[in-house]
Protein backbone atom coordinates (compact mmCIF):
# COMPACT_ATOMS: atom_id res chain seq x y z
CA UNK A 1 0.00 0.00 0.00
CA UNK A 2 1.23 3.22 -1.16
CA UNK A 3 0.42 6.67 1.25
CA UNK A 4 0.85 9.76 -0.01
CA UNK A 5 0.23 12.69 2.66
CA UNK A 6 -1.42 15.92 0.81
CA UNK A 7 -1.17 19.20 1.96
CA UNK A 8 -4.47 21.29 0.36
CA UNK A 9 -3.93 25.02 0.32
CA UNK A 10 -7.39 25.79 -1.66
CA UNK A 11 -6.40 29.64 -1.19
CA UNK A 12 -8.68 32.52 -2.71
CA UNK A 13 -11.46 32.72 -5.12
CA UNK A 14 -12.18 29.97 -7.15
CA UNK A 15 -9.66 28.15 -5.19
CA UNK A 16 -11.42 26.21 -2.96
CA UNK A 17 -13.83 24.96 -6.03
CA UNK A 18 -11.14 23.88 -8.50
CA UNK A 19 -9.23 22.16 -5.33
CA UNK A 20 -12.28 20.23 -4.43
CA UNK A 21 -13.02 18.66 -7.78
CA UNK A 22 -8.85 17.72 -7.62
CA UNK A 23 -9.83 15.97 -4.68
CA UNK A 24 -13.05 14.09 -5.49
CA UNK A 25 -10.64 12.37 -8.31
CA UNK A 26 -7.72 11.59 -6.05
CA UNK A 27 -10.59 10.03 -3.63
CA UNK A 28 -12.32 8.22 -6.75
CA UNK A 29 -9.01 6.18 -7.47
CA UNK A 30 -8.33 5.56 -3.91
CA UNK A 31 -11.59 3.91 -3.84
CA UNK A 32 -11.14 2.12 -6.94
CA UNK A 33 -6.96 1.28 -6.36
CA UNK A 34 -6.69 -0.68 -3.60
CA UNK A 35 -2.69 0.23 -3.59
CA UNK A 36 -2.72 3.56 -2.85
CA UNK A 37 -4.42 5.95 -0.34
CA UNK A 38 -4.69 9.72 0.00
CA UNK A 39 -4.83 11.34 3.47
CA UNK A 40 -5.42 15.70 2.83
CA UNK A 41 -4.56 18.27 5.49
CA UNK A 42 -6.06 21.69 4.73
CA UNK A 43 -4.62 25.15 5.31
CA UNK A 44 -6.62 27.97 5.60
CA UNK A 45 -3.79 30.73 4.56
CA UNK A 46 -4.26 33.02 1.40
CA UNK A 47 -5.79 36.72 0.79
CA UNK A 48 -8.94 36.32 3.56
CA UNK A 49 -6.17 34.51 6.46
CA UNK A 50 -3.66 38.06 5.09
CA UNK A 51 -6.52 39.99 5.94
CA UNK A 52 -7.12 38.91 9.24
CA UNK A 53 -3.56 38.32 10.42
CA UNK A 54 -1.54 40.52 8.38
CA UNK A 55 0.19 37.49 6.88
CA UNK A 56 -0.58 35.28 3.92
CA UNK A 57 0.32 32.39 5.93
CA UNK A 58 1.97 31.25 9.13
CA UNK A 59 5.25 32.30 10.48
CA UNK A 60 6.43 28.67 10.73
CA UNK A 61 4.33 27.60 7.34
CA UNK A 62 7.16 25.58 5.87
CA UNK A 63 7.97 23.75 8.60
CA UNK A 64 4.47 22.48 8.88
CA UNK A 65 4.48 21.73 5.27
CA UNK A 66 7.61 20.12 5.32
CA UNK A 67 7.04 16.59 5.67
CA UNK A 68 3.66 16.11 3.17
CA UNK A 69 4.43 14.09 -0.16
CA UNK A 70 2.59 17.01 -2.08
CA UNK A 71 1.51 20.66 -1.71
CA UNK A 72 -1.54 21.23 -3.83
CA UNK A 73 -2.94 24.73 -4.00
CA UNK A 74 -5.79 26.50 -5.71
CA UNK A 75 -4.88 30.15 -6.11
CA UNK A 76 -4.23 32.91 -4.18
CA UNK A 77 -5.55 36.93 -4.88
CA UNK A 78 -7.52 39.30 -4.14
CA UNK A 79 -8.56 43.16 -5.51
CA UNK A 80 -7.97 44.40 -1.91
CA UNK A 81 -4.24 42.59 -1.45
CA UNK A 82 -1.63 44.21 -3.83
CA UNK A 83 -0.37 41.71 -6.38
CA UNK A 84 3.04 41.59 -5.30
CA UNK A 85 2.04 40.72 -1.45
CA UNK A 86 0.05 37.65 -2.30
CA UNK A 87 2.53 36.29 -4.78
CA UNK A 88 5.34 36.70 -2.68
CA UNK A 89 4.83 35.97 0.70
CA UNK A 90 2.95 32.31 0.31
CA UNK A 91 3.73 31.03 -3.50
CA UNK A 92 7.19 32.58 -3.97
CA UNK A 93 7.90 31.59 -0.70
CA UNK A 94 7.20 27.77 -0.89
CA UNK A 95 8.79 27.95 -4.32
CA UNK A 96 12.39 29.08 -2.89
CA UNK A 97 12.16 27.68 0.48
CA UNK A 98 11.17 24.37 -0.66
CA UNK A 99 13.64 24.50 -3.60
CA UNK A 100 11.03 23.80 -6.23
CA UNK A 101 12.99 24.93 -8.65
CA UNK A 102 11.57 22.84 -11.97
CA UNK A 103 8.12 24.45 -13.02
CA UNK A 104 6.68 22.13 -15.40
CA UNK A 105 3.86 23.65 -17.83
CA UNK A 106 2.70 21.84 -20.34
CA UNK A 107 1.39 23.24 -23.51
CA UNK A 108 -0.78 20.79 -25.02
CA UNK A 109 -3.45 21.07 -27.28
CA UNK A 110 -6.66 18.60 -25.70
CA UNK A 111 -8.75 19.45 -28.89
CA UNK A 112 -8.28 21.06 -31.97
CA UNK A 113 -12.04 23.02 -31.22
CA UNK A 114 -10.09 24.67 -28.71
CA UNK A 115 -7.11 26.63 -30.27
CA UNK A 116 -7.76 29.75 -32.27
CA UNK A 117 -5.37 28.92 -34.68
CA UNK A 118 -6.59 28.33 -38.11
CA UNK A 119 -5.55 24.73 -39.08
CA UNK A 120 -3.70 23.97 -36.34
CA UNK A 121 -4.34 20.62 -34.41
CA UNK A 122 -3.23 18.27 -31.42
CA UNK A 123 -0.07 17.37 -33.17
CA UNK A 124 1.31 20.69 -34.51
CA UNK A 125 0.90 21.78 -30.51
CA UNK A 126 2.49 19.41 -28.00
CA UNK A 127 5.42 21.13 -26.12
CA UNK A 128 6.93 21.25 -22.46
CA UNK A 129 7.84 24.36 -21.28
CA UNK A 130 10.54 23.85 -18.40
CA UNK A 131 10.71 27.09 -16.15
CA UNK A 132 13.30 27.83 -13.98
CA UNK A 133 11.64 28.16 -10.82
CA UNK A 134 13.95 29.61 -8.17
CA UNK A 135 15.80 33.01 -9.11
CA UNK A 136 16.01 34.82 -12.07
CA UNK A 137 14.04 37.59 -12.18
CA UNK A 138 12.05 36.51 -9.70
CA UNK A 139 14.48 36.55 -6.89
CA UNK A 140 13.87 39.74 -5.32
CA UNK A 141 16.79 41.57 -5.73
CA UNK A 142 16.94 45.11 -5.95
CA UNK A 143 16.94 48.49 -3.74
CA UNK A 144 14.00 51.64 -4.46
CA UNK A 145 16.36 54.39 -3.89
CA UNK A 146 14.90 58.32 -3.19
CA UNK A 147 11.62 57.27 -2.70
CA UNK A 148 9.21 59.89 -3.51
CA UNK A 149 11.73 62.38 -4.78
CA UNK A 150 12.38 63.60 -7.91
CA UNK A 151 15.22 61.62 -8.37
CA UNK A 152 13.89 58.27 -7.52
CA UNK A 153 15.36 55.81 -8.72
CA UNK A 154 14.40 51.55 -8.77
CA UNK A 155 16.37 48.56 -9.35
CA UNK A 156 15.40 45.41 -10.35
CA UNK A 157 18.22 42.49 -10.37
CA UNK A 158 18.05 39.08 -12.04
CA UNK A 159 20.21 36.32 -10.62
CA UNK A 160 21.33 33.62 -12.35
CA UNK A 161 23.76 31.63 -10.37
CA UNK A 162 25.56 29.03 -12.12
CA UNK A 163 24.02 26.44 -10.40
CA UNK A 164 20.48 27.22 -10.69
CA UNK A 165 20.89 28.07 -14.36
CA UNK A 166 22.96 24.51 -15.16
CA UNK A 167 20.65 22.22 -12.98
CA UNK A 168 17.48 23.60 -14.73
CA UNK A 169 19.25 23.23 -18.12
CA UNK A 170 19.96 19.80 -17.34
CA UNK A 171 17.29 18.82 -16.02
CA UNK A 172 15.73 20.32 -19.61
CA UNK A 173 18.52 17.60 -21.50
CA UNK A 174 18.18 15.33 -19.73
CA UNK A 175 13.79 15.51 -20.59
CA UNK A 176 14.62 16.02 -23.90
CA UNK A 177 16.74 12.79 -24.43
CA UNK A 178 14.32 10.81 -21.96
CA UNK A 179 11.28 11.29 -24.77
CA UNK A 180 13.58 11.59 -27.45
CA UNK A 181 12.30 15.62 -28.16
CA UNK A 182 14.34 18.62 -29.78
CA UNK A 183 15.27 20.97 -26.89
CA UNK A 184 14.60 24.99 -27.54
CA UNK A 185 16.15 27.62 -25.20
CA UNK A 186 14.16 31.14 -25.31
CA UNK A 187 16.66 33.90 -24.45
CA UNK A 188 17.75 37.50 -25.09
CA UNK A 189 20.81 37.61 -25.09
CA UNK A 190 21.36 40.44 -27.69
CA UNK A 191 19.58 42.90 -25.02
CA UNK A 192 20.22 41.29 -21.42
CA UNK A 193 24.35 41.43 -22.02
CA UNK A 194 24.67 39.51 -18.82
CA UNK A 195 22.30 37.40 -17.98
CA UNK A 196 21.12 36.29 -20.80
CA UNK A 197 24.43 35.73 -22.42
CA UNK A 198 25.52 33.85 -19.34
CA UNK A 199 22.42 31.39 -19.79
CA UNK A 200 23.37 31.08 -23.61
CA UNK A 201 26.97 30.07 -22.54
CA UNK A 202 25.41 27.43 -20.02
CA UNK A 203 23.37 25.98 -22.53
CA UNK A 204 25.69 25.34 -24.88
CA UNK A 205 28.51 23.83 -22.71
CA UNK A 206 25.52 21.67 -21.66
CA UNK A 207 24.62 20.79 -24.92
CA UNK A 208 28.21 19.54 -25.67
CA UNK A 209 27.13 16.09 -23.34
CA UNK A 210 23.74 15.57 -25.08
CA UNK A 211 25.39 15.52 -28.31
CA UNK A 212 22.23 13.20 -29.48
CA UNK A 213 19.34 16.04 -28.53
CA UNK A 214 18.84 18.44 -31.19
CA UNK A 215 18.47 21.68 -30.27
CA UNK A 216 17.04 25.48 -30.99
CA UNK A 217 17.90 28.60 -29.19
CA UNK A 218 15.24 31.90 -29.91
CA UNK A 219 15.15 35.34 -28.72
CA UNK A 220 12.32 35.64 -26.83
CA UNK A 221 10.27 38.02 -28.92
CA UNK A 222 10.89 35.66 -32.12
CA UNK A 223 9.70 32.64 -29.95
CA UNK A 224 6.46 34.48 -28.64
CA UNK A 225 6.01 35.20 -32.59
CA UNK A 226 6.97 31.38 -32.80
CA UNK A 227 4.41 30.24 -30.50
CA UNK A 228 1.09 31.64 -32.02
CA UNK A 229 2.40 31.33 -36.07
CA UNK A 230 4.21 28.08 -35.54
CA UNK A 231 3.69 26.03 -32.36
CA UNK A 232 5.25 23.34 -34.07
CA UNK A 233 8.82 24.54 -34.08
CA UNK A 234 8.51 23.35 -30.15
CA UNK A 235 8.82 19.92 -28.61
CA UNK A 236 10.67 20.62 -25.08
CA UNK A 237 11.64 24.62 -24.22
CA UNK A 238 13.95 25.69 -21.31
CA UNK A 239 13.76 29.14 -20.46
CA UNK A 240 14.05 31.69 -17.29
CA UNK A 241 11.78 32.58 -14.96
CA UNK A 242 9.95 35.49 -16.23
CA UNK A 243 10.22 34.22 -20.02
CA UNK A 244 8.51 31.45 -19.16
CA UNK A 245 6.03 32.74 -17.21
CA UNK A 246 5.13 35.18 -20.36
CA UNK A 247 5.19 32.63 -22.94
CA UNK A 248 3.35 30.25 -21.63
CA UNK A 249 0.14 32.46 -20.88
CA UNK A 250 0.65 32.59 -24.84
CA UNK A 251 0.46 28.76 -24.50
CA UNK A 252 -2.45 28.70 -22.51
CA UNK A 253 -4.15 31.31 -24.73
CA UNK A 254 -3.31 29.14 -28.27
CA UNK A 255 -4.92 25.95 -26.45
CA UNK A 256 -8.23 27.12 -25.16
CA UNK A 257 -7.26 29.24 -22.74
CA UNK A 258 -5.94 29.81 -18.50
CA UNK A 259 -8.92 27.43 -17.71
CA UNK A 260 -7.03 24.52 -19.05
CA UNK A 261 -3.44 25.92 -17.63
CA UNK A 262 -1.52 23.89 -15.49
CA UNK A 263 1.68 23.82 -13.58
CA UNK A 264 3.54 21.90 -11.53
CA UNK A 265 6.29 23.16 -9.05
CA UNK A 266 9.00 20.13 -8.71
CA UNK A 267 12.10 19.77 -6.15
CA UNK A 268 13.52 16.66 -8.15
CA UNK A 269 15.69 15.07 -5.43
CA UNK A 270 12.30 14.83 -3.28
CA UNK A 271 14.43 16.49 -0.72
CA UNK A 272 10.82 19.16 -0.23
CA UNK A 273 7.26 18.43 -0.96
CA UNK A 274 6.67 19.52 -4.28
CA UNK A 275 3.50 21.56 -5.49
CA UNK A 276 0.85 21.36 -7.88
CA UNK A 277 -1.26 23.85 -8.65
CA UNK A 278 -3.64 25.78 -11.88
CA UNK A 279 -2.10 29.02 -13.27
CA UNK A 280 -5.52 30.57 -14.00
CA UNK A 281 -5.66 32.79 -11.03
CA UNK A 282 -8.35 33.11 -8.53
CA UNK A 283 -11.10 34.95 -10.46
CA UNK A 284 -12.87 36.85 -8.09
CA UNK A 285 -15.65 37.68 -10.04
CA UNK A 286 -16.68 34.10 -11.08
CA UNK A 287 -15.75 33.04 -7.51
CA UNK A 288 -18.68 31.34 -5.44
CA UNK A 289 -20.92 31.36 -8.93
CA UNK A 290 -20.02 27.28 -9.38
CA UNK A 291 -19.17 27.76 -13.01
CA UNK A 292 -15.14 27.80 -12.61
CA UNK A 293 -13.56 25.46 -14.88
CA UNK A 294 -12.08 22.66 -12.94
CA UNK A 295 -9.52 21.26 -15.92
CA UNK A 296 -6.41 22.88 -14.89
CA UNK A 297 -6.39 22.11 -11.47
CA UNK A 298 -7.54 18.29 -11.93
CA UNK A 299 -4.53 18.09 -14.84
CA UNK A 300 -2.39 19.33 -11.96
CA UNK A 301 -3.60 16.11 -10.40
CA UNK A 302 -2.53 13.61 -13.28
CA UNK A 303 1.10 15.51 -12.73
CA UNK A 304 0.86 14.76 -9.27
CA UNK A 305 0.28 11.39 -10.06
CA UNK A 306 2.74 11.25 -12.49
CA UNK A 307 5.30 12.46 -9.74
CA UNK A 308 4.20 10.60 -7.40
CA UNK A 309 4.87 7.40 -9.94
CA UNK A 310 1.41 6.79 -10.62
CA UNK A 311 1.75 7.36 -14.20
CA UNK A 312 -1.19 4.92 -15.00
CA UNK A 313 -3.40 7.21 -13.19
CA UNK A 314 -1.82 10.38 -14.21
CA UNK A 315 -2.43 8.87 -18.28
CA UNK A 316 -6.04 8.12 -17.24
CA UNK A 317 -6.70 11.41 -15.58
CA UNK A 318 -5.11 13.36 -18.80
CA UNK A 319 -7.08 10.94 -21.05
CA UNK A 320 -10.26 11.95 -19.32
CA UNK A 321 -9.83 15.25 -19.76
CA UNK A 322 -9.46 15.03 -23.40
CA UNK A 323 -12.75 13.00 -23.58
CA UNK A 324 -14.70 14.96 -21.67
CA UNK A 325 -13.81 18.14 -23.67
CA UNK A 326 -14.44 15.46 -26.93
CA UNK A 327 -18.23 14.76 -25.55
CA UNK A 328 -19.00 18.59 -24.50
CA UNK A 329 -21.84 17.89 -22.75
CA UNK A 330 -20.50 18.69 -19.36
CA UNK A 331 -18.30 21.78 -20.18
CA UNK A 332 -18.15 24.80 -18.36
CA UNK A 333 -19.58 28.65 -19.61
CA UNK A 334 -15.60 29.44 -20.30
CA UNK A 335 -15.61 26.32 -22.83
CA UNK A 336 -19.40 27.26 -24.17
CA UNK A 337 -21.08 24.73 -21.94
CA UNK A 338 -23.63 24.76 -19.31
CA UNK A 339 -22.06 22.26 -16.71
CA UNK A 340 -21.04 23.55 -13.05
CA UNK A 341 -17.98 22.55 -11.43
CA UNK A 342 -19.27 20.04 -9.57
CA UNK A 343 -21.30 18.68 -12.63
CA UNK A 344 -17.86 18.45 -14.60
CA UNK A 345 -15.94 16.58 -12.15
CA UNK A 346 -18.53 14.28 -11.06
CA UNK A 347 -18.78 13.17 -15.04
CA UNK A 348 -15.23 13.26 -15.51
CA UNK A 349 -14.53 10.68 -12.46
CA UNK A 350 -17.73 8.61 -14.74
CA UNK A 351 -15.19 8.85 -17.28
CA UNK A 352 -12.06 8.06 -15.45
CA UNK A 353 -13.88 4.98 -13.72
CA UNK A 354 -15.03 3.78 -17.07
CA UNK A 355 -11.75 3.72 -18.47
CA UNK A 356 -9.97 1.91 -16.08
CA UNK A 357 -12.74 -0.81 -15.48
Amino acid sequence: MKQFNIALIPGDGIGPEVVAEGVKILKAIEKNDETVTFSFTEFPWGCEYYLEYGKMMDDNALEMLKDYDAIYLGAVGYPSVPDHISLRDLLIKIRKGFDQYVNLRPVTLLNQELTPLKAKTEKDIDMLVIRENSEGEYSGAGEWLYKNKPEEVVLQTGVFSRKGTERIIRYAYEEARKTNRTLTSISKGNALNYSMVFWDQIFEEIGKEYPDVKTYSYLVDAASLYFVAQPERFEVVVTSNLFGDIVTDIGAAITGGLGLATGANINPEKNYPSMFEPVHGSAPDIAGKGIANPIAAIWSVSQMLDFFGLEEWGGAVLSAIKEIIKENSHLTPDLGGKASTDELGSRLVDILLKERS
